[in-house]
C-alpha cells in the first residue's frame, strides 16, 4: 500500500532507524523483475519498460551502500532471455551496455560481469570487460552484474574448469574423483571468493529463483516483492533488509 507523501516519508525514516547494523546482510542478491509488465500498464514500449527498470539500478545500490552491504549481485539478463525476440533482445543489450558503462564512470563501486560471456555479442562482452577494467581498483560496493547468467550453466561451467584443469596437471580421473568436493566447485564459480548472498530479493510478486544463484543460495534468505522492478522503492529495499534482520538464520544446524 502507498502512503500518502507526508506519512510515506516519516514511515521509511522509521524503518531506516529501526535497523540492527549488525544484522545488514553481508551480500545481496536481485533478480530485477517486472519491466515489461511495469512497460505495458503504462502503454510504453517493452524498451522503455527496460530503461525504466535499468534507470533504478543507481538507487538500490546507494540504498545498499547506505545500510553496510558489500556485494550486490544484479540480474540483469538470463540465458533464457537470449531466446527473446531479436528486435527486443538488442535493445535490451543496448541498455545494459549503457547502464553498465554508467555504473563505472562513477568511480564508487567495483563491477564484475558474471555470466557465459561467449554467448553475448561482442559489444556486449567488450563493454562488461570495460567496465571490470575501469573499477578494479575500486574499494567500494561490489556489484556483479549477471548478464547471460544461468545458475546451471554457472554449475556446468565450473565442473569444466575443474576438469580442464587437471587435464592440464596430468591428474588421472580417479585421484580427481577423490579430490572432487563442495569447496573445489565454489572455487570455480563465477562468483568464487565472495561471501554467498544472505538475502536474494525478486520483484513483480513472483515466487522463484527461476535458476539465480542455485549454488550460492543454499542458505540464503529470500524476499519476495510485489513491486514491479521499476516501482521498487526505497521503503521496498529497506523492508527486504528488515525482513531479514528479523530471521533466525540457522544455516542448515
Amino acid at each position: 500500500m502507498r502512503l500518502p507523501h507526508p506519512l510515506y516519508g516519516l514511515y521509511e525514516r522509521r524503518i531506516a532507524a529501526s535497523l540492527d547494523r549488525e544484522q545488514v546482510p553481508r551480500h545481496v542478491g536481485v533478480i530485477l523483475d517486472g519491466n515489461r509488465r511495469w512497460a505495458r500498464t503504462v502503454g510504453a514500449s517493452a524498451a522503455t519498460g527496460h530503461q525504466a527498470g535499468a534507470d533504478k539500478i543507481s538507487d538500490v545500490l546507494s540504498w545498499s551502500e547506505e545500510v553496510g552491504v558489500e556485494v550486490v549481485t544484479l540480474w540483469m539478463l538470463s540465458t533464457d532471455n537470449l531466446a527473446r525476440a531479436a528486435d527486443e533482445l538488442d535493445a535490451l543489450l543496448l541498455i545494459i551496455e549503457d547502464s553498465v558503462r554508467s555504473l563505472a564512470s562513477t568511480g564508487r563501486w567495483r563491477v564484475q560481469a558474471v555470466g557465459s560471456l561467449d554467448l553475448l555479442p561482442a559489444a556486449t562482452v567488450q563493454a562488461l570487460k570495460e567496465a571490470e577494467a575501469a573499477t578494479a581498483g575500486v574499494q567500494g560496493l561490489h556489484v556483479n552484474v549477471a548478464v547471460g547468467y544461468g545458475g546451471r550453466r554457472e554449475i556446468a561451467d565450473a565442473v569444466r574448469s575443474i576438469l580442464r584443469q587437471h587435464a592440464q596437471a596430468g591428474t588421472s580421473l580417479e585421484d580427481l574423483a577423490d579430490s572432487f568436493d563442495v569447496d573445489l566447485i565454489a572455487e570455480h564459480l563465477y562468483t568464487k571468493g565472495q561471501p554467498d548472498p544472505d538475502l536474494v530479493i525478486r520483484t513483480s510478486g513472483e515466487q522463484r529463483l527461476g535458476g539465480f544463484l542455485l549454488w550460492q543460495s543454499a542458505h540464503s534468505e529470500f524476499y519476495f516483492c510485489e513491486a514491479y522492478w521499476p516501482d521498487f522503492r526505497r521503503v521496498d529495499f529497506l523492508r527486504a533488509v528488515r525482513a531479514y534482520a528479523a530471521r533466525e538464520r540457522r544455516l542448515g544446524r
